[in-house]
This record gives structure tokens, C-alpha cells and sequence, in this order.
């Protein structure tokens, strides 16, 4: 970890305001107030919630129209876009006798189709997609559900949150991996786009990546809310607060290696973002819930 957190420095002290994106515009959006829940991946359309995560909306990004996906209660708290865009998986929350219960549901954008995929349970770990197929984590033992007519195949390891810990399931088998140690705090976990690397924040400390192994391989420092780029870079939020409401916040980007970059100006207080497969869109909102996007030149 030393050699990591040396080569870190050095690129930080070195290059920390190299370009890592080529902004081509930032643009705001017309979208229904609220808070950014997630882009497509092939950058057609976004999903708003509300500032409380409940109900999620589609924001088609070509015609300006918005449509009602569901108004379950914390449907935009990490919900999930299939990879061809046509279906989100999301949770729902419930509560009986003063317990609260979630179940896993999927929404097909194209028909309006609602279908359970996991019933209420008040140990649900963590929800992914791969491939046609959405994995949930329930109990520590994760399952897989088809999304459409194939049958349900899931392979990529899942992540999951448990009692503050990061949690990974492989082979069926669920573990704690907290890479930084089970003293700590995990918030944010997603696994890189090639399925090999898991970048996470450590509450108090900032944000890491580790290889499936538990090894870490970068230390990105305070870089909140973070989300993969692509393999190579992660992009998030670098916020500020008085202790009672955000003071200023701009979308950051930042290789693995340490170089970082703003890609947003104080105009704005730009948090939560959210980038398409291919890297062309970042989509993220602001604390007034406004949407924006910004629009990356990609180099040939």
C-alpha cells in the first residue's frame, strides 16, 4: 500500500491539473426537479427521484418527455439500468409493525410491465445487473433473476453492504472484504466495468479501489459518491458543507494514478454523477434539483 499511496503522490503533486476529460459543453436539462438517479447506458435517457429517493421517472433525453417508471417508496436509492437500457431494477420499500422491508422489482420501460423478482425482506444486501440477469444479495446468499426470456445466468462477483462492512459474493458465497479493515465505515461500492476491480469510500477517509483479492491498488482521496468511467477513471463529487447544508460541490474526475480534474465551475453545485458506457455523457443534479449533463469529446 505504500507504493501505492507514494505513486498517488507523486502524480498528484506532478499532474493533479492535467486534463483527464474533454468537456465539449455542460448543459441543463429540462428534467423534472429532483435528484439524478442514473443515466442509460447508451446515453438516451436519465432517471430522476426525489429528494427522498421515492418514485423514479424517465427523462427521455432526445424528446423532452418524462414518464412515471413507479412511485414506490426508496425506488432511487441504487437503482439499476440493464445493459440494453430497457429495464430498471429497483427496491421498494415497505413497513410493517414499525419494521421496514424492501422487494427487489423490475420495470420494463418499454411495455410499463411491473414484475416482482424478489419478495419483502428485511435483509436485502445489495442488488446488480449482469448481463440479462438481475443478482440479489438477500440473507448473504445472492440469486439470479431474468430480466427478459433467456434464462437467468449471472457470473460477475456482487457487492453488497452489511452492518457498515463491504461485503463480496463469488461462487454463491458471500464474505466480508473491507479491504481497509472492519474497523472502518463502507459507503458506494460498484465494480469496475471489465468485472476485475471494486471502487468504494471509506466514511472518514475517501475513496479506494481494490482487486478482488482485497488489495489496494488505488487511494482517489475525497472524491465522494464515486462511480466508474470506464476502467481507468472514476468520476464523483468534491462537496462541502457548514455542517447543516452543501456549500459548494463540482463533478471531479480522476485516474487511478492520481491526476484529477473539475469538470463543473462554482455556477453550480454539481453532485451525484452518472456516466453513460461509452463515456460521451455525464449526467448529475444540483442541490436546487436540477438536472444537467455534461457532454465529453471522446478521442479517436
Amino acid at each position: 500500500m505504500k507504493k501505492v499511496i507514494l505513486t498517488f503522490a507523486l502524480c498528484l503533486s506532478t499532474a493533479a491539473f492535467a486534463q483527464v476529460l474533454d468537456v465539449a459543453s455542460v448543459q441543463k436539462l429540462a428534467a423534472p426537479q429532483g435528484v439524478v438517479a442514473g443515466i442509460s447506458p447508451q446515453g438516451d435517457y436519465i432517471l430522476v427521484t426525489n429528494a427522498t429517493n421515492d418514485g423514479l421517472s424517465k427523462y427521455d433525453l432526445k424528446t423532452g418527455a418524462t414518464t412515471v417508471v413507479t412511485d414506490a417508496r426508496g425506488a432511487g436509492r441504487d437503482a439499476q439500468i440493464s445493459a440494453d437500457g430497457q429495464n430498471v431494477v429497483y427496491r421498494e420499500l415497505t413497513f410493517k409493525d414499525k419494521l421496514r422491508y424492501s422487494e427487489v422489482k423490475q420495470a420494463n420501460l418499454a411495455t410499463g410491465e411491473k414484475k416482482q423478482l424478489v419478495k419483502p425482506s428485511r435483509n436485502i444486501q445489495g442488488v446488480a445487473i449482469d448481463n440479462a440477469s438481475a443478482v440479489v444479495v438477500n440473507k448473504g446468499k445472492a440469486s439470479a433473476k431474468a430480466l427478459g426470456a433467456a434464462k437467468a445466468k449471472a457470473e460477475a462477483p456482487v457487492l453488497s453492504i452489511s452492518n457498515r462492512q463491504l461485503m463480496l459474493t463469488q461462487g454463491g458465497k458471500t464474505k466480508v472484504f473491507s479491504p481497509n479493515g472492519q474497523q472502518f465505515s463502507y459507503i458506494w461500492p460498484s465494480l469496475s466495468p471489465d468485472g476485475t476491480m471494486v471502487l468504494y469510500y471509506v466514511c472518514g477517509r475517501g475513496a479506494y479501489v481494490a482487486d478482488l483479492k482485497g488489495h489496494i491498488v488505488a487511494e482517489l482521496g475525497q472524491i465522494r459518491a464515486p462511480k466508474w468511467y470506464n476502467n481507468e477513471i472514476v468520476v464523483g463529487m468534491n462537496d462541502k458543507d457548514n455542517g447543516e447544508v452543501v456549500t459548494s460541490s463540482s463533478i471531479v474526475a480522476t485516474t487511478l494514478y492520481g491526476v484529477r480534474q473539475t469538470l463543473t465551475d462554482d455556477s453550480v453545485i454539481a453532485m451525484y454523477p452518472y456516466a453513460t458506457a461509452n463515456g460521451e455523457k455525464i449526467a448529475f443534479s444540483t442541490a436546487n434539483g436540477e438536472a444537467y449533463l455534461i457532454n465529453i469529446n471522446l478521442k479517436k
